[in-house]
């Protein structure tokens, strides 16, 4: 569990130390106050990312060369330093510097806020990110791959360019083919895994919600079934990298499911929502035999009564921190600890 946070040059904030309770935290204030900033920060600890940044450099405050977050857990202490250098980013775990490979999934947080409702609508490329972010809290592994396949991705692009400007021999994609195809393979598996994790999850009302895996295989039959493709658009065309997820929602009668991105209500969206921010809080307990801490940004506003009452109840069973603009929403809440920003 987080205990402290100390900020420095983080966004709004030039000096900030914030304490956080075992139970519930609110974080009170009005809008453009550095509500969901705190929250970046959290997130930023635990996987060395942040979820709203386009490039790292705004997450420094504007007057600034750097900017740091100290974060003082149980066990370890976590420090990121961003600066507007080359060397744009330094993780440390009890003041060693470590690869992201080792410094992500030390806190393990559930983020949930409003912009979560965009995840059954909007591009897959939000979904896997989505993926990414749950399985490499848990999976070392995962996150080596990851990077590994990102990287191997981009060098294989790189020669599909070549072997379409220059004549390239196609036999040079050889090495690239095996690696995305070993990282691929365990990353599927793993994706796989957890979606089936979620679809055993009750679902919240008379809907049944469920995750089906649109994949993209990869293998050597369909990396030959494409290259002519690829080359002309110097673009690896299969793998993870297209993979997406499909939320559906059946009833006793269409059992089978429809799509909620097109036949959904906003309200039946916001509840599969929730269904998936449960089911992933129960994942990473059970992978890691630890809570991860909730991170609730302003959610109280996007539910109604009978989802807030879920989502306060979900509050009470793991170090939970929100934020809020209206403290009418966490009125029954119990045992909560409040920090006012003005």
């Amino acid at each position: 569990m987080i205990q402290k946070i100390r900020l420095t040059n983080f966004r709004n904030f030039k000096k900030k130390v914030l304490e956080f309770s075992d139970s519930i935290t609110v974080i009170i204030g009005p809008n453009g106050i550095g509500k969901t900033n705190i929250l970046e920060s959290l997130f930023l600890l635990s996987t060395g990312k942040s979820f709203k940044a386009r490039i790292e450099e705004e997450m420094i405050n504007y007057d600034e060369e750097f900017a740091k977050v100290e974060g003082k857990t149980k066990e370890p202490r976590l420090d990121v330093v961003l600066t507007r250098s080359t060397t744009r980013k330094k993780l440390a775990v009890n003041g060693i510097a470590r690869r992201m490979l080792d410094f992500a999934g030390h806190l393990k947080v559930v983020l949930f806020g409003p912009w979560d409702m965009d995840l059954v609508t909007e591009s897959p490329s939000l979904r896997r990110k989505f993926l990414d972010t749950v399985l490499s809290q848990v999976d070392r592994e995962y996150r080596r791959a990851i990077a590994s396949y990102e990287k191997g991705l981009r060098q294989r692009n790189r020669l599909l360019f070549r072997i379409r400007e220059e004549n390239l021999s196609c036999g040079q994609l050889l090495f690239w083919n095996q690696l995305l195809i070993r990282n691929g393979d365990y990353i599927t598996a793993r994706r796989e895994e957890f979606i089936d994790f979620v679809n055993q999850k009750p679902s919240l009302n008379e809907q049944n919600f469920t995750l089906d895996y649109d994949r993209s295989v990869i293998s050597d039959s369909r990396l030959e079934q494409y290259r002519d493709e690829e080359v002309a658009a110097a673009t690896t065309l299969v793998g993870p990298h297209r993979d997406d997820i499909v939320f559906k929602m059946g009833t006793t009668s269409l059992p089978a499911g429809r799509n909620m991105a097109a036949y959904a209500s906003r309200g039946e969206q916001r509840m599969a929502i929730l269904w998936l921010k449960l089911a992933e809080l129960a994942f990473i307990e059970e992978k890691t035999d630890e809570k991860p801490t909730l991170l609730l940004d302003d959610i109280f506003s996007e539910l109604d009564d009978d989802h807030r009452k879920i989502v306060a109840q979900a509050a009470t069973n793991q170090q939970t921190i929100i934020t809020t603009a209206d403290p009418h929403f966490i009125q029954g809440l119990k045992g909560v600890e409040k920090i006012t920003l003005e």
